[in-house]
């Protein structure tokens, strides 16, 4: 399996992320080859050789449908990088409930808890500025 940060070095890979990122906040099952070649303006074999790449790194997964496969975000190898990130962050930054005297699976709920408040608030703003006006 290729490093994860070898994986999410490439722009093209981290553009297909977010897309899938958005695409599952906004409720959809999976995503189409179809849909993030337009979306991202690349030929369809240059968005399937990275597909094919976040494919072996467990980023995505995908479903057959006849002959179309729609992809979704598997988003738990990427906590191999928060895991390295944390400790750059400044202490405003690092995680509150590490050493907080909390039990081990409470400091890990509040943390999950956490990252999916962080990831909610993200996905509101990206979706208020794709709202006419803004």
């Amino acid at each position: 399996m290729a490093d994860i940060f070898d994986v999410i070095a490439d722009g093209t890979r981290r553009d297909i992320l977010r897309l899938l990122l958005d695409r599952a906040a906004a409720g959809e099952r999976g995503t189409s080859v179809s849909y993030i070649v337009h979306e991202l303006g690349a030929s369809q074999p240059t968005v399937s050789k990275h597909l094919k790449v976040l494919r072996e790194a467990h980023l995505v997964s995908v479903r057959e449908e006849g002959q179309h496969r729609y992809y979704s975000l598997s988003a738990e190898p990427l906590d191999e990088v928060d895991d390295w990130l944390v400790p750059f962050l400044g202490d405003e930054d690092a995680p509150q409930y590490a050493g907080s005297g909390l039990p081990d699976s409470a400091a890990h709920a509040a943390d999950v808890v956490g990252r999916a408040a962080a990831s909610a608030k993200y996905a509101i703003e990206n979706a208020l500025k794709k709202l006419p006006g803004r």
